[in-house]
């Protein structure tokens, strides 16, 4: 069992970089459905895609040996600047390197996204939650919950995953998981090691009994689009919507790129989700106030 450090909590803190206060993460689902969008790594682009109704916009780092990008460090203030909130992976597990890469871009959130071992448990992953969480209060701490595709997703333990990492994590995000029929994990993910941009939803009833066991605000990813929004959060009931391949421009051969946005999907999806979430909700209700 992983014990709680005392300090860490999930209240308001000021870093001693002389940033702006970041409130508590309760506070943060006053927007009702918020919408996320991933892979945002130019500043322009990430002003562009809050000033169409995002709330929060995530980034990447590749390596740990290239975490230095002024461009991205930028692109993580300018979003804080324009009132949106930041999200950051760090697509690596050297704890050093990781440590040195939130002193160095203090995002609102930190995004652990890594495949879940499905024959244990996942206490070393919850001792490091707790170590980046103790060390760094201000910044919350955002876990992906792999599930399976619609057809494959009984093997997956998905419920089980969320019921281990709830207490070290602040909000939780699903995404899909590439699986052969009757096993987990054995089939290689887009970015080995790693969940995520395949492109493909989840099993939305998976997910949204991951939303009524959780007491923490539970994100919906994997394959949303404009087209599939209003019926995503309709079915699952999420906190918050995330999107990133796509809402990805498209190249000659009609393939996603890469850390490129399509604006015009962008402005499709947020219209979509802001349509569903009156639908149904009644309104922009709180998430803390919605699981009441």
């Amino acid at each position: 069992m992983v014990n709680t450090p005392a300090n860490v909590n999930r209240k308001m803190h000021v870093d001693s970089g002389g940033l702006r206060p970041r409130p508590a993460v309760d506070g943060w689902w006053m927007a009702g459905c918020i919408v996320q969008i991933y892979e945002v790594q130019l500043p322009d682009e990430a002003e562009a895609v809050v000033a169409l109704g995002v709330d929060r916009v995530g980034s990447v780092v590749l390596s740990a040996t290239g975490w230095k990008q002024p461009e991205l460090k930028e692109t993580i203030a300018r979003v804080q600047a324009c009132g949106a909130r930041s999200s950051l992976i760090p697509l690596f597990r050297d704890h050093d390197a990781f440590a040195r890469t939130l002193d160095s871009y203090r995002p609102d959130i930190v995004h652990f996204c890594d495949t879940l071992p499905s024959g244990g448990g996942c206490g070393h992953l919850i001792e490091f939650q707790f170590r980046v969480k103790e060390r760094f209060p201000e910044i919350a701490v955002m876990r992906s919950i792999p599930i399976g595709p619609c057809d494959r997703a009984q093997g997956v333990p998905s419920l089980d995953w969320g019921r281990q990492l709830e207490a070290a994590t602040d909000v939780f995000l699903t995404d899909t998981l590439l699986v052969e029929p009757d096993a987990v994990g054995d089939v290689e993910q887009p970015v080995e090691g790693f969940v995520g941009i395949t492109g493909r939803t989840c099993d939305w009833e998976i997910a949204a009994h991951l939303v009524r066991q959780s007491g923490i605000p539970v994100i919906l990813a994997g394959g949303i689009s404009p087209g599939n929004a209003a019926e995503a959060v309709a079915h699952v009931r999420p906190a918050g919507i995330d999107s990133c391949t796509q809402t990805n421009a498209l190249n000659a051969d009609g393939r996603p790129i890469r850390f490129k946005k399509d604006l015009q999907k962008v402005k499709a999806l947020v219209e979509a989700v802001r349509q569903a979430e009156i639908m149904s909700y009644g309104e922009r209700t709180p998430f803390h106030v919605r699981k009441q």
